[in-house]
Order: structure tokens, then sequence, then C-alpha cells
């Protein structure tokens, strides 16, 4: 498995951005604490997401899928950590 971060920047002002996040929920494993980040836990790779999600966005808008490893720190709640612990290799 790995873990990856997907953040976005959504440019249509009142789209339905609805089925983009249900796409993301369909995720073995996601993350959503914060807004425009999911992280994702999936034995896709990089590219695979990043197809599935493309069908869910115009060609104005930006996706970014990078894949992330557990060296991190912040100000989440302690469920977020939790999630990150088990999901996010180190």
């Amino acid at each position: 498995m790995a873990a990856y971060c997907v953040s976005y920047d959504l440019k249509v002002p009142g789209k339905n951005y609805g089925p983009l996040y249900e796409e993301l929920k369909k995720s073995p494993n996601w993350w959503h604490y914060l807004d425009s980040t999911w992280l994702i836990s999936t034995r896709e790779t990089a590219a695979q997401l990043a197809a599935r999600l493309r069908r869910h966005i115009d060609g104005n808008d930006y996706v970014l899928v990078i894949e992330v490893r557990n060296n991190s720190d912040g100000w989440l709640p302690k469920e977020a950590w939790d999630w990150i612990k088990q999901f996010v290799p180190a």
C-alpha cells in the first residue's frame, strides 16, 4: 500500500464537485481533515489515482497527487494523527 496526498484548486464557481469527493471516498482508506487536501491509502499508483480523479474535474482545475511518507508534524486532532500513523508508511 502507498499513501498519497491529493491537493486541489478547483476553479469553477458553483460547480458540483460532489462526484470528485465521492470518487476520493471510494479509495480503500482516506483522510480529509483539511480543506482541499486528502490523504489516500491505496494499492494504486499515483498515475492510476490521478486518472480516476481526472474524470471529475474541469480542464482549468488543478490537482496534485504525490506520494507521502510519515515524516510529519503539525496541529491536527488526535484522530488525524492516528490515521497517519496507521496508513502512511515510515
